[in-house]
């Protein structure tokens, strides 16, 4: 009898596992998301500035880069070049102040939906023309109207083309004789 309840019990199990880790990535939160960016050209000696798309699954909010207190987690964008490109300034949203439930007298800061953040991608003069891919992470806190959830990091890739600088060349002066 021992071994059959063993053996009912192990069958159980089995059965039951995908309902386990359905629940279980449930628990893990909500995402967010970053939709391919267009490949961006950078000039040899130049920046260009590069969005990044991202999604805050429906019915959760993220904090904003600038979160109103301290306490709170802030959105950011960490990212590391190949080498002889240089991640220059990084340009957030404002958030959107927001009164939730479980605090109806004071608003937070957040991102919902589609939020659109501005990276100023510079290729030294000696970088090689051709395509660079840059990795990083994108770090959150996300809640919803009853519990926020541990932060979570999510990796960053895109690829962005080193050009060479257009050269301009300027018409030559014209001799007098040319004036007629």
């Amino acid at each position: 009898m021992t071994k059959r309840l063993a053996l009912t019990a192990w069958w159980v199990a089995i059965l039951l596992a995908p309902c386990v880790s359905e629940e279980f990535a449930v628990k893990q939160g909500p995402t967010v998301t970053m939709a391919p960016p267009p490949l961006t050209k950078v000039t040899q000696g130049k920046s260009s500035s590069v969005e990044l798309q991202f999604r805050v699954e429906s019915g959760f909010h993220i904090n904003s880069n600038q979160p109103t207190e301290k306490y709170l987690i802030p959105t950011t964008v960490t990212l590391d070049p190949p080498t002889d490109l240089v991640v220059g300034q990084t340009t957030y949203p404002p958030g959107k102040e927001i009164a939730f439930a479980f605090a109806p007298d004071e608003k937070l800061s957040v991102y919902t939906g589609d939020f659109l953040v501005n990276v100023r991608v510079r290729a030294l003069t000696s970088v090689l023309p051709g395509n660079y891919e840059i990795r990083g992470k994108l770090r959150f806190q996300a809640c919803d109207n009853a519990q926020c959830f541990p932060p979570k990091t999510l990796p960053l890739k895109f690829e962005v083309k080193v050009v060479k600088p257009v050269v301009v060349t300027k018409n030559p002066p014209q001799s007098p004789h040319e004036h007629r």
